[in-house]
């Protein structure tokens, strides 16, 4: 068992079959972990799995304190185990064979010639297998890259990464700095990328490292500006969090200019589909209203 690298995996009311799925898998890759337990009501079910598996230690936080104090007990209890890294990884979120190997290797290669922020998975979209991309941040849009776009060591460059399948070296960890957890949830491993990439930090896509990935409640496809495209439904309250924490973010000095042109016109695809075309309507729009207000106010924290 490879005492390297941490997983980080943060739970809240979980499908057991799933998480059951995802420990397995780390198991197979001899990948130690531990499970940071937002309050969830199945706490039990969580428990007796952990108990089942010798890889995972459980950590119960007794409430949701958010996904960004969790990963943070996480990143500490790496420390505290003498790991060199941390992978984040949510409770649904199931890596396929090879998957830690090949992050570990491209971040070893990576981080010799550049100073490297984190390395993340391709994933497939749980609902319907598509394949993920990587972002960039364009003059007029967000630029994705697929993996055809891929250097010869099999890497795409990428301004940020989802948290989830990202692979973190703890010495950048304590030169960039925790994870915000004022955010609560929505836009934590945004805000993190982002500040990195002010420090002069660049992330990488891994195209050989991949995982499989639930994005929303529903995925929804459209033709937009004559590219299908898959968009996620979340529940309403998420709206909240998405618009605040955007607007939060907004503010902040190391955001980058890019980022906010292109993050402006996402909201406006979601407000607009989400907000008048997809119900629940009315709650959807309230909550990015709310989200904007509150951002515009600088109140951050759980939803209240």
């Amino acid at each position: 068992m490879s005492t390297q690298i941490l997983a980080v995996i943060v739970t809240y009311n979980p499908a057991i079959e799933a998480l059951t799925r995802s420990i397995e898998a780390l198991s197979e890759q001899q990948t130690r972990a531990v499970l940071i337990d937002n309050g969830s009501k199945n706490i039990r079910e969580i428990a007796e799995l952990c108990e089942s598996f010798d890889i995972v230690k459980l950590e119960a936080l007794g409430e949701n304190k958010g996904l960004g104090a969790a990963h943070n007990v996480g990143i500490q209890l790496a420390r505290e185990y003498a790991c060199e890294y941390v992978l984040l990884m949510d409770q649904d979120s199931i890596p396929l064979p090879g998957m830690v190997a090949n992050l570990l290797a491209a971040h070893q290669a990576k981080s010799k010639s550049e100073q490297l922020s984190a390395v993340g998975v391709t994933y497939l979209n749980a609902d319907n297998g598509a394949e993920s991309f990587f972002i960039r941040f364009g003059w007029l849009k967000f630029i994705r890259s697929y993996c055809g776009s891929r250097d010869d060591d099999g890497c795409v460059r990428a301004d940020f990464l989802i948290s989830s399948g990202s692979l973190i070296h703890l010495d950048t960890l304590e030169k960039v700095g925790a994870m915000d957890e004022t955010l609560f949830i929505d836009h934590v491993d945004t805000e993190w990328f982002l500040r990195a990439r002010g420090k002069g930090y660049q992330a990488y896509g891994v195209c050989d490292a991949v995982m499989q990935h639930g994005l929303g409640e529903n995925t929804h496809r459209i033709t937009l500006a004559g590219r299908q495209r898959n968009v996620p439904q979340h529940k309403p309250f998420r709206y909240y969090y998405i618009f605040r924490n955007s607007v939060l973010l907004y503010r902040r000095r190391y955001t980058s200019g890019l980022w906010v042109w292109n993050d402006v016109q996402r909201l406006m695809m979601i407000l607009i589909m989400f907000g008048f075309f997809k119900r629940p309507r009315r709650a959807n729009l309230s909550m990015m209203l709310k989200g904007i207000g509150h951002g515009i106010r600088g109140i951050s924290g759980p939803l209240k």
